[in-house]
């Protein structure tokens, strides 16, 4: 798997490239970014637990001001800010679980 070099848009920050799965998470395991699905060995790796994604996953910083101005309601906010949802199985469970907006661990 290739890395991924990105621009970070202003406004967001490149915050790392692993995120871990929910504790007894077993394949299946679907990954989707901002609702779009990912394929295992092209978008990400599944190692020790943990997704390593090829590419930077941005989120947005959200400075006081900005915080309190959509608090206020005076507007919101449309910078870049990537979402990790993950559908899988649990040990002698046949439904599908979800995970929605997994943390991503800094770079060590």
């Amino acid at each position: 798997m290739a890395e991924v070099q990105e621009e970070v848009p202003k406004g967001s920050e490149a915050v790392g490239r692993r995120v871990p799965l929910p504790r007894g998470a077993k394949p299946p395991i679907t990954v989707h970014v901002n609702g779009v699905a990912q394929k295992q060995g092209v978008d990400y790796e599944l190692r020790d637990g943990e997704l390593v994604f090829n590419r930077q996953i941005v989120k947005e910083k959200v400075g006081m001001g900005r915080w309190m101005a959509m608090y206020l309601g005076l507007f919101g906010t449309y910078r870049k800010h990537d979402t990790i949802d993950v559908e899988y199985r649990l040990d002698g469970d046949d439904r599908t679980h979800l995970a929605s907006d997994l943390a991503v661990l800094p770079e060590s």
